[in-house]
């Protein structure tokens, strides 16, 4: 697909801008500061309906459920989890009685949800997503993008984590 000559001005001035933004602030990997992170404990989406929910992302994802208690910040509200890996959860609210809308892509908000998965894994779910009927777009033999029940976007991602299409970036 080429580009027209302002979306290739534009892309030019984008480029010299993380150019310099990595002159400035990317320290090679051997001079880098340890994180002061031990990882990400958990991400928190919004959910419409908890059943609904639970069969998506155990029932399709084939990621297992690990809790369900009652969400401490709002009363009747649930607060559940799915395994991710790596130590690593996926959580989700209910805020049942509250019209929190549709999804919404806004700035500050969630564009989407990348999870790592094994290359073998990775075909076994683009197969139950199809099956499912859920409408997906695939990038670059290792990336597959879909949206969850509440329109949520995720994108399972065959690289090994701190890879991201043949490109170290951890």
């Amino acid at each position: 697909m080429s580009m027209t000559a302002e979306e290739q001005q534009r892309s030019d001035e984008f480029e010299a801008r993380r150019d310099r933004l990595r002159g400035l602030h990317l320290q090679p990997a051997e001079s880098r500061p340890t994180s002061s992170a031990r990882g990400l404990h958990h991400t928190a989406l919004i959910s419409s309906d908890v059943e609904q929910t639970i069969l998506f992302y155990q029932g399709v994802l084939e990621f297992p459920l690990t809790e369900l208690i009652e969400n401490r910040d709002y009363p009747g509200s649930s607060h559940f989890f799915f395994d991710i890996g790596n130590s690593n959860l996926l959580a989700f609210f209910d805020f049942p009685g509250l019209d929190v809308g549709p999804y919404g892509e806004v700035l500050g908000g969630l564009h989407h949800v990348a999870i790592s998965v094994e290359p073998e894994r990775w075909e076994h779910l683009r197969t139950k997503l199809t099956d499912a009927g859920v409408e997906l777009t695939e990038h670059s033999g290792v990336s597959i993008y879909f949206r969850d029940p509440d329109g949520a976007r995720l994108e399972l991602i065959a690289d090994p984590l701190g890879e991201m299409y043949g490109h170290h970036v951890l």
